[in-house]
């Protein structure tokens, strides 16, 4: 006896919903409890951009988790299950570090042995981009992919871990905390790097002739694809997909470093990587500006 598959119906995932839910109601409550009791010099406790990075974030992290990205990843198309891993890690984490403001950072972080040290020692690149890595790799072990699929709670285990790694990760580009960011020169080599490391999982995925994860080597084809031209699709998409997706950020740091330091120049200021990276500094100077106007001119003085 045969039953009809039907890859759309809907299944409800409350993990999701809940975890959603919770970082909605952390973030509110930070905003709205805490920050009055921090912030305290007439700066905004949130900024609007930090709004719109916060929104964006979760909106992103709740589609690539939820039905049906979710169920059509986990049971017909790997290259769907890739997709949602590139959401999961190279979108959802720097939208989240964006929209955290720094004196939220300081409290999280701390200054105490844990956070302080720990933390701030997983954060520094060459460990940061390793722990990414590894991880990044391990859940496209087959072994771990055919179980994961089969197991709602360590899929949903993977995911958190591929995201905690992925926090990490993102912390030397665009993390809440100054002195923890790259210089921008640093970020683009950074960057670069994590553009070639995955070449060697996707070029296994491009040039296998058989299907690599059994649990998607079924009999029903959603959309008429096969398991090899399924991975060799993820394969591409892990490739080329992000190859693009870094060296598009990494042309935005580019024109980012180029145009300050032109600015700097025209102005007649010396400036180091550091100071040129302070983003906070800048943004600061932004609101001045526009609550304020440009400064008058000065009147030059004789002799």
């Amino acid at each position: 006896m045969t039953f009809a598959v039907d890859p759309w119906k809907f299944h409800a995932h409350p993990e999701v919903w809940l975890l959603v839910a919770s970082i909605v109601g952390l973030a509110l409550f930070a905003t709205r409890v805490i920050g009055p009791k921090v912030v305290r010099d007439g700066s905004p406790i949130v900024t609007g951009w930090q709004k719109l990075w916060f929104t964006s974030g979760v909106l992103i992290m709740w589609a690539a988790a939820d039905w049906p990205i979710h169920d059509i990843g986990e049971k017909y198309l790997y290259s769907v299950h890739m997709a949602q891993h590139l959401l999961l890690t190279m979108v959802v984490p720097p939208l989240f570090l964006l929209a955290t403001p720094t004196w939220l950072a300081r409290l999280i972080v701390g200054d105490g042995w844990f956070a302080g040290h720990i933390i701030r020692r997983l954060c520094r690149p060459l460990v940061a981009g390793l722990l990414f890595n590894a991880a990044f790799v391990l859940v496209h072990w087959p072994a771990l992919v055919n179980a994961s699929v089969q197991s709602a709670p360590l899929h949903f285990s993977l995911h958190v871990m591929l995201v905690s790694t992925a926090l990490l990760m993102w912390m030397p580009i665009c993390g809440p905390l100054p002195e923890m960011r790259l210089s921008l020169p640093g970020q683009m080599l950074y960057l670069f790097l994590q553009s070639v490391i995955p070449t060697i999982p996707s070029a296994w995925l491009i040039f296998a002739e058989k299907p690599v994860y059994h649990a998607y080597d079924t009999a029903y084809h959603l959309w008429g694809i096969d398991p090899v031209t399924d991975q060799q699709i993820a394969g591409v998409m892990m490739k080329l997909g992000e190859a693009f997706y870094i060296w598009g950020l990494i042309l935005v740091l580019f024109f980012k470093w180029s145009s300050r330091h032109m600015e700097a120049e025209r102005a007649g200021i010396v400036v180091t990587e550091r100071e040129v990276l302070t983003w906070d500094e800048v943004r600061t100077e932004l609101d001045e500006l526009a609550r304020h106007g440009p400064p008058a001119p000065t009147e030059p003085t004789s002799n």
